[in-house]
């Protein structure tokens, strides 16, 4: 399993480069970015076995407190999708949330206007990229548990790599180590744009894209699209939509 000692180092050779050419400073800022693109590739490839950072020492759930009448709630930026919302009743079971947009319901009325009387929670916007919204908004504990009472579970982006981890240099991405080395030919890149032109197309050949037929970033979205060996693909039937209805 390569490190980021072994993934810089390659990010070097691949470049003729040198820790004084190519400053660790540069270099990390270059690995994480190409990490986080490809945790965002695997992350809309992935099927019903979520994928999330092995480096990771907890589990992709965001928890929060209620308060009473209040409606938004924030999380921190490391989330890239929503999965589900959850509320814990007054008995601490948990309920899962429906979502809504105030384009689907239509009309002038605001959502807030709406559920304007406090109570247990039923459905939940998504008002940013980090906020959302619960209606109603949870009364003063009479139907909802307040402490601990919001879950969030999410996909999150890549566990980057700290300039004291590239020091130690042991830490490995928290993904397939077959495909480590992506992230080396893509810190690659930009360097070599600069100072060796004429090996951008091969590195670029290498990393690959959705409409190349080779390349590192196709294996990685193959990979992570068939993990689950263990489910069956099942054909089924669907209703045909003609003129006079459905049949």
């Amino acid at each position: 399993m390569p490190t980021i000692a072994e993934i810089n180092q390659e990010a070097r050779d691949l470049c003729d480069a040198d820790t004084s050419s190519y400053s660790a400073a540069t270099l990390l800022r270059r690995i994480n970015a190409a990490y986080e693109k490809v945790v965002g590739w695997i992350i809309n490839a992935d099927g019903t076995w979520q994928f999330d950072d092995s480096n990771y020492s907890n589990l992709p759930v965001g928890t929060q407190t209620l308060i009473a009448s209040q409606s938004a709630y924030t999380f921190n930026d490391k989330f890239l999708q929503i999965l589900r919302v959850k509320v814990k009743d007054v008995n601490g079971n948990l309920i899962i949330l429906k979502p809504i947009d105030q384009v689907d319901i239509g009309g002038t009325e605001p959502l807030s206007e709406m559920f304007g009387t406090a109570g247990l929670p039923v459905y939940y916007d998504k008002v940013s990229e980090d906020t959302i919204k619960l209606y109603p908004a949870p009364d003063a504990g009479i139907s909802v548990t307040l402490a601990s009472g919001l879950e969030v579970d999410f996909k999150r982006t890549a566990s980057v790599f700290t300039s004291a981890q590239v020091t130690t240099g042991t830490k490995s991405p928290g993904f397939m180590s077959t495909f480590h080395y992506i992230l080396s030919y893509m810190a690659a890149l930009p360097y070599c744009a600069s100072y060796k032109k004429d090996r951008v197309a091969t590195y670029e050949r290498i990393i690959g894209d959705f409409d190349k037929p080779m390349g590192m970033k196709k294996d990685i979205l193959k990979a992570y699209a068939l993990r689950e060996k263990d489910v069956k693909n099942i054909m089924t039937t669907a209703p045909i939509r003609n003129g006079r209805g459905w049949r």
